[in-house]
């Protein structure tokens, strides 16, 4: 199949006449209700490149919406996350797409404090298999709030209309963030699971000697091995862990160092080379910062 042209949407009113929807209330953000979007506004599988900020949530939807080159399964309804100039498809199948979208501009929030911290929201750099479902409760504690944005945004604007959205806007970030870690812990059997896979990554490119070949193994490689997006895998670990993904390798070269060290005869060097070091001293700096005694001194405490 032809891939379709690329759409970029530079502005919020470009989206809505694309949408053929009547022009947005606020220049840098509205609300879409997809049930409103007239039959043939959008082309099925259309490319999309969008200039801002998309939170996507569906409350009872059933079915694959496509974001990227993924598919976002909504099973029982969620929230999905887009950051400015991600690639988006119109749905394949349109009669059966439903729920609502905010999206709002980079420069709507740029004169407040959530302008600057809207990157620590890591979920916007999340894969489409990593987006958020939602139990019942959380799915009302949604709702309200993408009631009351639609509500504030009916009215005409005056001077508190923007502190208000952006209030709002930051309140549902923040549940967001606290919703995603109820994610992490209450899907903690499948994240065990990419837990040991991931150990699993790790054990197979020590014995592979691949250090020595491509330097130690980095955030990139795994990520691309687990097929799960970076910011998803150090928050997936930091919430089970207490580690991003850096140092959980880090952890790793460690315990595969401790094991060398205090079972062969390889020298520190060796060693070092062995889990992809190109200076000894580098492996040594590092095995001391975790360790509190140089790779030597602890292979001297097994003599």
């Amino acid at each position: 199949m032809k891939e379709s042209k690329l759409l970029r949407l530079n502005s919020i009113s470009q989206l809505v006449r694309a949408l053929g929807l009547p022009g947005p209330s606020h220049p840098l953000i509205t609300l879409v209700d997809y049930a409103k979007i007239p039959q043939g506004a959008l082309t099925k599988n259309q490319k999309i490149s969008l200039d801002f900020f998309k939170i996507s949530f569906k409350p009872n939807y059933k079915g694959r919406t496509k974001y990227g080159q993924g598919y976002y399964d909504f099973e029982e309804g969620g929230l999905a996350f887009i950051k400015p100039n991600q690639i988006v498809f119109s749905p394949e199948n349109l009669d059966q797409y439903e729920g609502v979208a905010l999206y709002f501009h980079p420069d709507f929030i740029r004169s407040y404090p959530l302008g600057t911290n809207i990157h620590n929201y890591g979920f916007f750099s999340y894969n489409v298999s990593e987006a958020l479902f939602l139990s019942a409760n959380e799915k009302e504690i949604v709702g309200n709030l993408f009631t009351t944005i639609a509500s504030e945004l009916q009215r005409n604007i005056d001077h508190f209309t923007q502190d208000v959205l952006v209030s709002q806007l930051e309140l549902l970030l923040n549940y967001s963030n606290r919703f995603y870690d109820r994610q992490f812990i209450t899907r903690k059997a499948v994240n065990n699971d990419k837990i040991r896979i991931l150990d699993q990554l790790l054990n197979d490119f020590f014995e592979d000697r691949n250090g020595s070949k491509n330097g130690p193994p980095s955030v990139a490689f795994i990520c691309q091995q687990m097929q799960l997006s970076q910011r998803y895998l150090s928050d997936m670990l930091h919430s089970l862990t207490g580690m991003n993904t850096q140092q959980y390798i880090q952890n790793a070269i460690i315990e595969k160092a401790k094991e060398k060290l205090s079972t062969t005869e390889l020298s520190v060097s060796e060693i070092a080379y062995d889990l992809g070091f190109e200076h000894p001293q580098s492996f040594s700096k590092l095995f001391k910062k975790q360790m509190n005694q140089s790779p030597l001194e602890f292979r001297n405490s097994f003599n």
